[in-house]
């Protein structure tokens, strides 16, 4: 009786091992997500631009404006197809630090953008969609 009680708990430690490697290995794979990114209006010093000015996302990712630096500022995207361009952008200015709004993007390619009040000072931006 004693080797049965003994082949049990040892049996029993086995299968709870097994699960325990199982059940950790399981918690440890992510499921592919989609990915948030920022980009902040107006550069740290001061400067009229968007930091960073180039993106390379995914498809699915998420891009958060964020109100920096010498406001007002805005997203206006002028390279994507018209109906595409209106959906996406943010026309309405935004003029207090930590403002922000955001887009995900599902569609590969290339999309320009700019800041209406700031676009003849050169700030101008992209994101590139996988």
């Amino acid at each position: 009786m004693k080797g049965i009680n003994k082949m049990s708990k040892k049996i029993g430690l086995l299968v709870a091992t097994f699960a325990l490697v199982v059940s950790s290995f399981f918690t440890m794979i992510a499921p592919a997500s989609a990915g948030d990114h920022t980009v902040k209006m107006g550069g740290d010093q001061g400067t009229l631009q968007f930091d960073p000015p180039k993106l390379s996302i995914k498809a699915g990712d998420t891009v958060k404006w964020v109100n920096n630096k010498l406001a007002p500022h805005n997203v206006v995207f002028d390279k994507a197809p018209e109906d595409l361009a209106a959906k996406i952008s943010h026309k309405a200015l935004v003029f207090s630090p930590g403002e922000s709004f955001q887009t995900t993007f599902d569609t590969p390619g290339t999309y320009s953008y700019y800041c209406e009040p700031h676009r003849g000072a050169g700030m101008v931006g992209s994101i590139t969609v996988e």
